[in-house]
């Protein structure tokens, strides 16, 4: 599954990077249809140790009706660095939509609305990337952004 594969590239960076300092394990805040969850990270690599932990089971559930968007909330230590948002949407047939994706880098913005492509889609997945850009040389011209902690929100439909 997707989730999966995003833990073991989680582990992967986070050990081809030690030496650099670690995030703290942040909590994301996902609303939705009137609900609201806070979540952990389900992978969390320390980026000074180079230890990674993958917590499967820190994923958050929403049950949101079909057109209505998802808000994403995030604590400065995310906002102020780069972070990714990754939205999977089914139309109303449950056909996968494609994924939208949006890198946010400006440093100030703590929030996100995640919309589904047309009234009758539905989300189903929204995932929140930290990254800590690192040089490997100490380059800054190679310089390059590693996710280092992972958020992940399943959405049903209400």
């Amino acid at each position: 599954m997707r989730r999966s594969r995003l833990v073991a590239v989680l582990a992967a960076g986070g050990l081809a990077v030690a030496g650099c300092s670690a995030p703290g394990p942040a909590e994301v805040t996902f609303y939705g249809d009137g609900h609201t969850i806070r979540v952990g990270p389900i992978g969390n690599c320390d980026l000074s140790t180079g230890v990674c932990s993958a917590n499967p089971g820190a994923a958050g559930t929403l049950k949101v009706r079909p057109g209505l968007p998802v808000v994403v909330s995030v604590p400065k230590e995310i906002a102020e660095g780069p972070w990714k948002v990754t939205v999977q949407s089914v139309d109303g047939k449950g056909q996968p939509q494609p994924l939208k994706e949006d890198i946010i880098t400006n440093g100030d913005q703590y929030a996100y609305t995640a919309t589904p492509p047309s009234k009758d889609d539905q989300i189903v997945v929204v995932e929140i990337a930290q990254a800590t850009v690192i040089s490997r040389t100490g380059d800054p011209n190679d310089a390059e952004p590693i996710t280092s902690a992972l958020w992940s929100l399943q959405v049903q439909p209400a």
